[in-house]
Parts: structure tokens; sequence; C-alpha cells
């Protein structure tokens, strides 16, 4: 959406206002402090000796993760990579503020004492590691998080959650029958921002939902741009050449560039549009989609003339443009069968002119997210064109006639101070991701008894609530390829029932 400058902090100042004091405190702290998670979401400073962690994968997500762990919470005992690159980095970073390496991150003589693995096996078998962080390529999430826990490992695995929906079931019971955690790395559910966000959906300040539009769109159209396919280390391929297949892969480009085939990963669905889709959940309730229906192809680099014509140099198989309309069940959904709201998600690879976000377009009122940093809310025209939309500044939240929250707004359009600390501040918000660390940490130290239900341990994503989001992204994958409409099914979201959408016969050509 095209917006001047003004009509963007005013969208700013909106959100801040109308989320309250409490919570716009925390948002201008967010500035000064490298995480809230505990004095936002209520749980704890951890007491007691930090988690003593392994790192299985230090690759993109991994060396993300690695930068922005919580030291507080997690102390770093051992690293495992087979790329022989990928260790080296976890270590030195890659000039990359996001991936700084442990020696920046923690200091030359505390990185001198973790020890370093080629292969998760010798990582498990350390005694001396109580959890493990998981950031593989989407085929192997399963066998190594499984593999942890019946090492005994506590779990935090990277989205998504597994290749197959039969995968995360048995994940799931694996963790309770080794009575260990399993978390799963959706980062909104560890955001203020995101939490913000959903609060003021349910407090009804956005009026009836029915349309939610989420992109994440990107232009990798120029030549080297293309972080998913990059060419493969010479060290990699020396050291993997002979005894790749035994991890699963047909070849060190595969393992390299995992996300570019349908073998091991899911596609620009599981990479991008599971935590789109996850976010959509979030503000609607966390209610399971009724039906999903779309269009992906091939249609940048499987044009002749166009992108790659190398196969050898892009040798991808999964789409590079996808498009999917899915219903959710409204507020009134049970009563009323036509109560439908709808959520788009388009994610593209030549053009980036949008944020990756969402949009959420309320009868009182519409709210943008933009790349997990900031927020706008604005209110939405009134019967006969009365003031408001872009351009509007708010005045408060109140009730209407004793029913939900609704926005007023004024007629002004000049920020005041408040948008001018928005702009400030709410571009530094933390994504979660340390957040959800401090969060997986505190909850093996807090010491619930051990007859509580794992899902019932504080996690707010647990097993449960990915499995939910990996549906959603793989049949969305199979919505496309099949180009029909794929009806979602309640078993398919209960982890006791052995039904899966891989099985089901809406699957079938």
């Amino acid at each position: 959406m095209n917006m001047t400058p003004e009509e963007r902090e005013i969208g700013r100042q909106n959100f801040l206002e109308a989320s309250g004091m409490t919570r716009r405190t925390f948002l201008k702290s967010a500035a000064a402090a490298p995480s809230l998670g505990a004095a936002y979401f209520g749980y704890e400073q951890l007491k007691g000796n930090p988690v003593k962690v392994g790192w299985i994968g230090t690759g993109d997500e991994g060396s993300i993760l690695l930068t922005q762990h919580p030291p507080e919470y997690m102390d770093i005992v051992a690293v495992a990579d087979i790329r022989p690159s990928n260790l080296k980095r976890a270590f030195t970073g890659d000039g990359n503020d996001d991936r700084v390496g442990l020696i920046k991150k923690l200091g030359d003589k505390k990185s001198k004492t973790i020890k370093r693995y080629a292969d998760h096996k010798e990582l498990l078998a350390d005694p001396e590691i109580e959890a493990v962080v998981i950031a593989v390529p989407l085929n192997v999430h399963a066998s190594i998080a499984i593999d942890a826990l019946k090492a005994g490992k506590h779990v935090l695995a990277e989205k998504l959650m597994a290749k197959t929906i039969g995968e995360c079931k048995e994940m799931i019971r694996v963790s309770k029958q080794e009575n260990k955690l399993l978390a799963i790395g959706h980062q909104r559910h560890y955001s203020v921002l995101y939490d913000n966000a959903a609060d003021l959906i349910r407090t009804g300040a956005l009026g009836d939902i029915k349309f939610i539009r989420a992109c994440w769109h990107r232009n990798n159209s120029w030549p080297g741009v293309d972080s998913w396919n990059k060419k493969v280390p010479p060290e990699d391929k020396e050291a993997l050449d002979a005894k790749v297949k035994g991890y699963g892969f047909d070849s060190v480009e595969q393992l390299c560039r995992w996300r570019l085939f349908s073998k091991t990963g899911g596609g620009l669905m599981a990479e991008l549009g599971s935590h789109q889709l996850d976010a959509s959940s979030i503000f609607l309730g966390k209610k399971h989609p009724i039906a999903v229906m779309g269009y992906g192809g091939r249609n940048f680099y499987g044009v002749k003339g166009v992108g790659s014509k190398d196969k050898q140099s892009d040798p991808r198989e999964i789409d590079d443009h996808v498009y999917v309309t899915l219903e959710f069940p409204g507020q009134h959904y049970d009563e009323d069968k036509n109560d439908i709201v709808i959520v788009t998600y388009s994610s593209i690879n030549t053009n980036q002119l949008e944020p990756y976000g969402e949009t959420v377009y309320g009868s009182r009122g519409t709210m943008i997210t933009e790349k997990e940093q900031s927020l706008l809310l604005f209110k939405e025209n009134g019967p006969g064109g009365d003031a408001g939309g872009v351009g509007q500044r708010l005045r408060t939240v109140s009730k209407a006639n004793g029913g939900g929250a609704v926005l007023e707004a004024s007629a002004s359009l000049a920020p005041s101070s408040a948008a001018a600390i928005a702009g400030s501040t709410m571009d530094k918000v933390s994504r979660g991701y340390t957040e959800e660390m401090e969060h997986f940490a505190w909850s093996i130290r807090n010491n619930i008894p051990l007859d509580t239900p794992i899902e019932q341990r504080g996690l707010r994503c647990p097993g449960k609530v990915a499995m939910a989001d990996a549906i959603m992204a793989l049949v969305c994958n199979k919505a496309m390829a099949l180009k029909k409409r794929i009806v979602f099914k309640e078993e398919w979201f209960d982890p006791d029932s052995t039904a899966t959408p891989e099985e089901d016969e809406q699957m079938k050509v």
C-alpha cells in the first residue's frame, strides 16, 4: 500500500495509542532491551544455571539463532553440522549482522570451550547436553528430532515442523513417551509486536473481520541474488561427496540447496508462507482453516530464455510463484456456516515493491504488519464518507453501545511527538527469536510436575500448534499441485488420530 511518510507515522501512532499505556510502554522499551520475553509474557527470569544446549545445524537459520540466543538462559556446550563451511561460519560469522558468529557473540575464551561435531549423533551422545536446537533441512527435521528426544534431550526445532504430518505426529508421540519438551520455532508466537496486534483484534477494535491479505514478495531475477541457490563450497564437496547419501541426500548440491527440491524442502509455502498463515491463524483465534485452493508454478525459472537457462546451475523443482486462497471460520461460524473469513497469500520471486507482512481488513479499521517490525492502524470510513481511513488520527478506543471496541478518529494529519517515538523505536522490536529460546530454557528449568501433560507446560508453540501450521502449508502445496479445492479435516489436527493429509483420498489425482 502506497502511503506518505506522514500517513505511515500516523498509522504507527494510532497503533501505539490504541494498544494502551502498558503495552505501549513495552514497545517503547524494545529499543533498549534485546529481549522482552520474561517481562512481557509473564514468566520469571531463569533461576539456576543456564540450560546446557547443543546446536544441530548452523546454516542460515541456525546461525541467526546462534547470534540471538540468550546466554543468561542457554549455555552452548557444542555445535554440530555435517557441512564444514557451516561449522566454521558458526564461530566466525559471515559479515551479516544477523549471523555474527560465536566468537563475536560470546568472546574468544568462551567460544574455544564449545565442542564441534561433524555428526549430530556424536553431539547427542554428549552427556553434558540437556537440550538441543535443531535447524537442519526439512527432510531430516523429524528423524533428528526423534533421535534427540530418545537420547533424553529437550528439543527446540526450526519450522516447518516436518516434511509430512505423519512425521509431525510421530514427533509429538515420542515427546510424550520420553517426557521431553518439543517446541517449534514459529517465532511470531513470541513476538511482542504480534501479541499486541492479536490483542487489538481480540478486543474487537477492528470490528468484523472478513479478509486478511498476506504476502512475501522478493525479486530474485537479478543474477546472483537468490540465497536459496548459492554455490557449493569446495570444502563441503570434498568432505561429503562420498557419504552424503547416508544422510538422506542424493548429492552435495541437493544438501546445500535443499530448499529447491521436492524431496528435501517444502517450497515457498513451507519456508515463507507457513509464518504468515500462522500469523493469520493467531489473529483469528488459532482457528483451523476450512478449505484451500490455489495456483503455483515455475513462472520465472521455468520459462525458456528467462532466469537461469542452465539446468545444472538452477535445478529447482519448487514453484517460484504461489497464490492460495484459504477459507477460515468466522466468529459466528458454528451458528451460520456463511460466516467465512478469506485469507489470501502470495509469494513471488520477481518483484519486491511490497514489504512482507499481513493486512487485516475489519469493518471498523485496518491493521497492517510490515516485516515483523512495525504495525500500522487506520480507521475505516464511516457512513456518508466520514473522516477516516489512511491519514486519520485515532482519538481513542471505546465501546460502542455496550458492544465491542470501535475506533474513533480526528481529522488531524499532523504526527505528534508520540508518532516520532513510534518511528524511532518500533523498527527495533525483537522478531521473537530470543524470546522463544528464553522461554524454552525457562520451561525446562521451571520444575513443573512430571505428570503434567507435555503440551500444558507453557510452551507457546508446542508440537500440536506447530503441526497445524505444517498442515496448512503442506495442504496448500497439494491444492496447487492438483489444481483443486481441498477441504481440511479436523482429525488431521488431532495428534492422537492416525489420519493425515498425505493419506487422504482428496490428495490423489
